[in-house]
């Protein structure tokens, strides 16, 4: 795996390079520390698996590096990883097309954990107070990609919860979704927009579009943005607790 590594600080950029060169003996990480930097690199070179990107660089807003970078290359995962650890810059990276949020105060343990789920096709989120930004202490949360075929995602959130032995279903299970809308939550949460969903379940976009607001509103949130990030949240009810759901 190779990973393009944006902060212009020089003294967290070396330790974030040996963190993430640790996790793996096929782990490669090249620093930029400006997004001047990081525009040259990328366009050198069309083989990196990943971009992790700092928010406050010295050269360009964060958040307008990540529009960019997800504009010019949509195939090339982005996370923002971030000394900011406030709600509000969590879903705009999300909005923006981040597909993770890991802040600089996370453990190695749970940063390697992190990478190994966006790299899978998931999308992490840390803990939060949903329309606060204050965030609390717990080690962070991931939304993940569906498991095996076969088995109904709530099933899978389940079996796993039950598994590490944590009481963390109940919040899934009080949406009192159907099938139907349990398949487009899962769909949801992988980012994919209403044409895609409505193929892959061989159902009307207008059906679809149904099933997206009756699962927002069973999860009282008003995006899709919000839908992750809620969905991260009902994974939280034990407070030390890291969880990892299979959508």
């Amino acid at each position: 795996m190779r990973v393009l590594l944006i902060d212009d600080h020089p003294l967290i950029l070396a330790a974030l390079q040996t963190v993430i060169q640790g996790l793996g003996e096929d782990v490669q990480v090249l620093g930029a520390d400006s997004a001047a930097q990081a525009r040259d690199t990328l366009k050198a070179r069309q083989d990196f698996d990943l971009v992790l990107l700092d928010l406050n660089l010295g050269d360009a807003s964060g958040f307008d590096v990540l529009e960019e970078f997800r504009s010019q290359y949509p195939a090339l995962p982005v996370v923002v990883i971030s000394a900011s650890d406030r709600a509000s810059d969590v879903i705009r990276a999300i909005d923006q097309g981040a597909m993770g949020f890991i802040p600089k105060r996370t453990s190695n343990d749970v940063l390697a954990q992190a990478l190994k789920l966006v790299m899978s096709g998931g999308i992490y989120v840390p803990p939060m107070s949903l329309g606060s930004d204050s965030a609390p202490e717990p080690e962070p949360v991931a939304v993940a990609e569906s498991a095996a075929p076969g088995n109904s995602r709530l099933h899978q959130v389940q079996a796993l919860a039950s598994q590490a032995g944590y009481q963390t279903t109940a919040g899934l299970e009080s949406l009192q979704l159907t099938p139907r809308q349990t398949d487009v939550l899962a769909l949801l949460l992988q980012g994919k927009p209403n044409k895609i969903i409505a193929r892959e379940l061989g159902v009307s976009v207008e059906t679809i579009k149904d099933h997206v607001a009756a699962v927002l509103k069973a999860l009282g949130v008003s995006s899709r943005t919000q839908a992750v990030l809620a969905v991260g949240q009902m994974v939280q009810r034990q407070p030390n607790a890291a969880f990892t759901t299979f959508r």
